[in-house]
């Protein structure tokens, strides 16, 4: 599914509407450069899934778990690229224990997103503020604008 977002605003409302879907143990693997509004996704997301939190991006933490339940889950893969970076963010911990991960760089864990993860791709519009965002991987269900 494919959405077009004029600004921060709309991206955050999109995905608020995919946190109303989410389930306990959903990957939200985001691919996209630098500036192009994961984190607002995130806001929108956790906001969706009924969490009242205060969303950064987790670049210094690596990870920020915002609570929730399921818990929200935001990582930061930038800096990782090794096995042992990933487990020691402890990625598979929050996998199993049912949390939603909202995983900003995927592309450096790709080989490690697990099978039924939700992609979205969040590209450079038209303007400046456009945004066109891609959603793949909600299933049966990939029309939850609504």
């Amino acid at each position: 599914m494919q959405f077009i977002s004029e600004s921060v605003t709309q991206t955050e409302l999109i995905a608020e509407n995919l946190g109303k879907k989410v389930v306990p143990a959903t990957v939200i693997a985001y691919f996209g450069g630098l500036g192009m509004g994961k984190t607002a996704f995130t806001r929108g997301l956790a906001r969706g899934m009924g969490i009242n939190a205060d969303v950064s991006s987790p670049t210094f933490a690596i990870v920020n778990d915002y609570g929730g339940n399921p818990p929200l889950v935001h990582f930061d893969m930038y800096k990782v690229d090794s096995w042992d970076d990933l487990y020691s963010s402890g990625f598979f911990d929050y996998l199993d224990m049912g949390a939603v991960l909202a995983v900003e760089w995927s592309e450096n864990i790709e080989n490690a997103l697990p099978e039924g993860t939700v992609r979205v791709t969040i590209e450079q519009g038209e303007s400046e503020n456009q945004r066109i965002i891609t959603v793949e991987g909600m299933g049966e269900d990939e029309n939850f604008s609504s």
